[in-house]
């Protein structure tokens, strides 16, 4: 288990590899991979129970994460790596043809750490309620957790699952939802209001933990920790994680331009200058 100080300096490192990557391939989605940083390190350096060196695509005996909002490949791919699941190396071929690590996941190259392609909005969560499903059978009691976009639960999909895991008590499953308010074409509010999210998922026979700051690394720590002692208990859990696109840039943040739009090479160090280089070192 990493300290929250260890954690915010992968955070850091994180968002470094997230800016160069992007930068790099001149393509990508670095404002939510930027938002969801501090998540993501969580759950793979202290969250999740896994082992990279013996990762299986059955997830048996370990905890499964499926992100469902597949174009923050960039935040996936580095958490990934500085967890130990392929070599931060690699990071450098992001988006390049043939690589593992393309635009979107993919599962064609058996990249480690990836258990479905995604990137086509809205189907992550059944994939993960059939996980989680998969355990209850053969008593596993491990967990499923997903990532949602909030821009994400305009799809009807979406709404279907969610009323099929509280009906069905799938209470082995975590799914948060990356709550910025931004989508490619605007404001959530904009675009489709989502309304009351916390009663939503109520209504519809889940648990919901809320984490009002999900760039405070000691707040998704303990909300985290909440929502996995919430599980067990009948209901599905759905945690609302408040972020800000873009987060670490004082220039992107709260900016729905860089759902996916990557910056510029001259504006490239501008932006590493706010965030440190850290120990851990750029790849």
């Amino acid at each position: 288990m990493k300290s929250i100080q260890e954690l915010q300096t992968i955070a850091t490192q994180v968002r470094r590899d997230i800016l160069r990557m992007t930068t790099a391939a001149k393509s990508g989605h670095p404002g939510g991979s930027l938002g969801t940083a501090d998540w993501m390190t969580a759950m793979q350096f202290n969250i999740l129970n896994q082992d990279p060196a013996h990762f299986t695509m059955d997830g048996n005996g370990q905890d499964m994460l499926f992100v469902s909002q597949g174009h923050i490949t960039p935040v996936i791919y580095s958490t990934m790596a500085r967890r130990g699941f392929f070599p931060v190396e690699e990071l450098k071929t992001f988006r390049q043809f043939g690589t593992r690590l393309q635009g979107h996941p993919s599962t064609e190259h058996g990249l480690p750490g990836i258990r479905m392609a995604s990137g086509s909005l809205g189907q992550g969560l059944s994939v993960g309620i059939g996980a989680a499903l998969g355990k209850k059978m053969t008593g596993d009691k491990c967990l499923v957790y997903t990532l949602h976009g909030d821009g994400e639960l305009q799809e009807g999909q979406i709404w279907e699952a969610v009323m099929f895991a509280g009906a069905k008590h799938v209470d082995n499953l975590i799914s948060t939802i990356d709550y910025n308010h931004q989508q490619i074409d605007g404001t959530t509010q904009q675009v489709m209001d989502l309304g009351d999210l916390k009663a939503k998922f109520e209504a519809f026979m889940w648990t919901v933990v809320v984490i009002n700051n999900g760039n405070d690394m000691q707040q998704v720590i303990d909300g985290m920790a909440k929502a996995k002692s919430l599980t067990g208990q009948g209901k599905p859990v759905c945690v609302i994680l408040t972020t800000e696109m873009g987060y670490g840039v004082d220039f992107m943040q709260g900016i729905n331009k860089y759902h996916g739009s990557v910056l510029s090479a001259d504006d490239l160090p501008r932006a590493l200058a706010q965030l440190p280089e850290t120990e851990l070192g750029d790849f």
